[in-house]
C-alpha cells in the first residue's frame, strides 16, 4: 500500500511538473497581432509606479495570487456575479489584494490598440515584470500566449495560497503543489522586499517569538516598538500596514534576506525560512541571497518565468481573451 501511495505521489508531481513547464507560451506570441503590447503595458506601469512606488508590490502580489489558483489565467481579476463566485472576497485575498484599477487602465489601452488580442493573464504577467524592474529589480523575458479563464476558485485560494502564519513544511508543500522547488520558494519570497503586511497578519509574530529570533539591535528594538504602537495586542488596527522590509521598503533589493538573518522577519512564514529547525536548505539559501544580490536576482527571474508557466489547461479548450478583465465576455 505504501509503495502504491508513493508511486501515486510521484506520478502526481510529475504531472504537475509537466503542467507547469511544457506550455504553449512563446516570447513572440504577439509579434504580428499586437507588436506594441509590451510597450503599452510598460508605459502604463511607469505611470502607476511613478505615482506611488508601493504600487509595484500590489501588481506583483496580484500575479502571485493569480498563478497559485488554477494557474496564471486571470481568474483573480474576476468580480463576483450572480453566476460566478470570484476569488477576490476569499478570506486570504479580502483586504489583501489591491491595484485592480491599474489593470483596468492597462486593459483599456490594449483594447484600444489591439481589440480582443491580449489576454488579461498575459497583461498581468507583463505588468508584474515591469513593476519589479521599475523599483530596481531584475528584468526577465515574459513568455506569453495565455488565455483567460471563465471560472475562478474561491476554495483554492484558501488551500493554495501560503498564509502569514504558516510553518515551513506547509509553505514548502504549497509551492511543491505548483511544481515549484524549495529554491523557487526562497527566491520568490524575496518579493516581500517591496511588500506591505497588515497588522492582522503579523500581530502573532510581534507579540510572539519576534524577540526570541531577533538580535534586538539598535535598529530592531525601535522598529518593534513602532510596530506594536500601531498593532495592539488586544486587537484593533487590523488594517494598519507595515513594510516587510523596513530598511528599504520601496526598493527591490536583497535587504529582505538581511532582515531574516537578524531574525527580524515581519511574518512568521518569512522568518521560518531561516529560523525553522527544519530549514537546513532554506537557511543556506537565505544566507546565499543575503550575501549575493546578483544570485538572488538571477534566481528570482528564473523562478518568475517558471511560476508564470503554470497554466490552466482548460483555458486552451474553453478560454477567451476578456474585453474587461473583471468579467467574462458575454
Amino acid at each position: 500500500m505504501q509503495i502504491k501511495s508513493t508511486i501515486f505521489i510521484l506520478s502526481f508531481l510529475t504531472f504537475k511538473f509537466l503542467h507547469a513547464t511544457n506550455t504553449p507560451l512563446s516570447l513572440d506570441y504577439y509579434k504580428s497581432s499586437c507588436p506594441n503590447a509590451e510597450a503599452i503595458v510598460r508605459k502604463e506601469m511607469e505611470c502607476v509606479v511613478e505615482s506611488d512606488l508601493r504600487n509595484a508590490a500590489l501588481i506583483l502580489r496580484l500575479h502571485f495570487h493569480d498563478c497559485f489558483v488554477q494557474g496564471c489565467d486571470g481568474s483573480v481579476l474576476l468580480d463576483d456575479t450572480i453566476t460566478l463566485q470570484g476569488e477576490k472576497n476569499a478570506p486570504t485575498n479580502l483586504n489583501a489584494l489591491k491595484g485592480f484599477e491599474f489593470i483596468d487602465r492597462i486593459k483599456e489601452k490594449l483594447e484600444s490598440e489591439c481589440p480582443g488580442i491580449v489576454s488579461c493573464a498575459d497583461l498581468l504577467s507583463y505588468a508584474a515584470r515591469d513593476a519589479t524592474v521599475l523599483v530596481g529589480g531584475p528584468y526577465w523575458d515574459v513568455p506569453v500566449g495565455r488565455k483567460d479563464s471563465k471560472t475562478a476558485s474561491y476554495s483554492q485560494v484558501e488551500s493554495n495560497i501560503p498564509r502569514p502564519n504558516d510553518g515551513l513544511l506547509s509553505i514548502i508543500s504549497k509551492f511543491m503543489y505548483q511544481s515549484l522547488s524549495v529554491t523557487d520558494m526562497v527566491a520568490l519570497s524575496g518579493a516581500h522586499t517591496i511588500g506591505m503586511a497588515r497588522c492582522t497578519n503579523y500581530r502573532a509574530r510581534i507579540y510572539g517569538d519576534y524577540q526570541t529570533t531577533a538580535t534586538m539591535s539598535n535598529i530592531a528594538e525601535p522598529n518593534l516598538k513602532a510596530l506594536k504602537s500601531t498593532c495592539p495586542a488586544a486587537g484593533g488596527g487590523d488594517d494598519n500596514e507595515a513594510p516587510m522590509d523596513y530598511v528599504s521598503p520601496k526598493l527591490f533589493d536583497n535587504t529582505y534576506y538581511h532582515i531574516l538573518l537578524r531574525g527580524e522577519g515581519l511574518l512568521n512564514s518569512d522568518q521560518e525560512l531561516y529560523s525553522s529547525v527544519l530549514g537546513v536548505q532554506t537557511s543556506k539559501l537565505v544566507r546565499k541571497y543575503a550575501e549575493n544580490q546578483i544570485a538572488f536576482f538571477e534566481q528570482f527571474s528564473e523562478s518568475m518565468v517558471k511560476m508564470g508557466n503554470i497554466t490552466n489547461p482548460e483555458t486552451y479548450v474553453d478560454g477567451e481573451v476578456r474585453k474587461n478583465c473583471r468579467f467574462k465576455n458575454t
